[in-house]
């Protein structure tokens, strides 16, 4: 499995404010979405959250998110040498992603950035 790069998570109170400057800092724009009443904004190689603090206390204990090439691989590499995947393969706006405990207890996201196929009215294909 190689490694593609990591990705910082911060959760913030003010998801405007933070926004504003990230994308100073990265020279980037951020890409937005919701999860799970979590909004997100993915600026450079950080991963701003703000929402409900129940939420957002489940997400503080992963440590980062690492970009693979493929989370199938991503699976199959962590289970064998001995990482207990929590949560996933599960699609997600920005590709799949897994949660997997390493044998040392920390807590990882893996994601790939393969988008769902979408038809010409922009559904996603199943």
């Amino acid at each position: 499995m190689e490694i593609l790069g990591t990705t910082l998570r911060i959760c913030v109170d003010d998801l405007e404010t933070a926004s504003a400057f990230y994308e100073r800092l990265t020279g980037t724009r951020p890409l937005r979405f919701e999860r799970g009443g979590v909004s997100v904004a993915a600026v450079g190689c950080f991963l701003l959250m703000s929402g409900p603090e129940a939420e957002l206390e489940i997400l503080r204990k992963v440590s980062a998110t690492i970009a693979v090439e493929n989370v199938d691989t991503a699976f199959a590499t962590l289970t064998e040498v001995g990482a207990k995947v929590v949560a996933g393969p599960v699609q997600t706006p920005a590709g799949r992603n897994l949660i997997a405990v390493h044998p040392d207890g920390s807590v990882f996201e893996y994601v790939d950035r393969k988008a769902t196929a979408t038809d010409s009215s922009g559904t996603p294909d199943r």
